[in-house]
Order: structure tokens, then sequence, then C-alpha cells
């Protein structure tokens, strides 16, 4: 269930539909708002329109990886300020990823389960 603070926004960016569907349920579940974008591209757009408290990230996606968001992010400050990352991956070796140089706060390995966003968002 959701719990007493306001609710927070969230942009969920993952090439597969079906994980933007369940990501976006489980935040909503959290009483939290969503938006979704299906690739890197789509992701800076939403940055550069609406103001984000997180930002769950699937590394692996077409035209603009997620990694390329991160370092597009490092470059552009500006249009993430106070963004929390999570990167959401089930690419093996996503550890050796610079995280926390390029502004992750957690790893969130897939498969997954809800308690442990819910950890993560607090």
């Amino acid at each position: 269930m959701s719990s007493d603070r306001a609710p927070l926004r969230f942009l969920v960016v993952d090439d597969d539909q079906d994980m933007r569907d369940v990501l976006g349920e489980m935040v909503g579940q959290l009483g939290h708002f969503v938006d979704k974008a299906c690739d890197g591209v789509e992701a800076v757009e939403a940055l550069g329109a609406e103001s984000y408290d997180f930002m769950l990230l699937d590394l692996t996606m077409p035209r603009m990886s997620g990694e390329d968001v991160l370092r597009w992010m490092s470059e552009h400050r500006e249009w993430a300020v106070g963004l929390r990352v999570i990167v959401v991956s089930g690419r093996s070796g996503v550890h050796t990823l610079d995280a926390e140089g390029l502004g992750v706060q957690a790893v969130l390995q897939k498969p997954f389960r809800a308690q442990q966003l819910r950890d993560l968002v607090g």
C-alpha cells in the first residue's frame, strides 16, 4: 500500500512493453505517478519536459542505451536535478558499470520482487 507522504514522480524506461507495464503497475500500487519511455531517446525527451524524483532505467535498449542516458545526464545535470536513478537490468556484468560515477542510486537485478523496489523507494 502507499505511504502517507506525497506521491513521487517516476519515469520508467525500458524497451520491453511488458516490463514497462509491470514496473508502472508496481509504482502505481505504491501510490506514485508514472510516465513511461520505450528507449533512451524518449527518456531524454521526458527529462526535458518534466521533473522526476526517480527513474527506473533499463540498460539494454535500441536507439539510445541506458548507459548512454546516464552519460547524457552527467553532461546535462540541470535536466536531472534531484533525480534518483535505479538501474533495472537482467544483463550479467551490470556491476561493472561505473554506477556511482554515473549517478545511479541502486541496481535492481531482474528478476526482482515488488518488495525490493518498495525498499529502494523508501
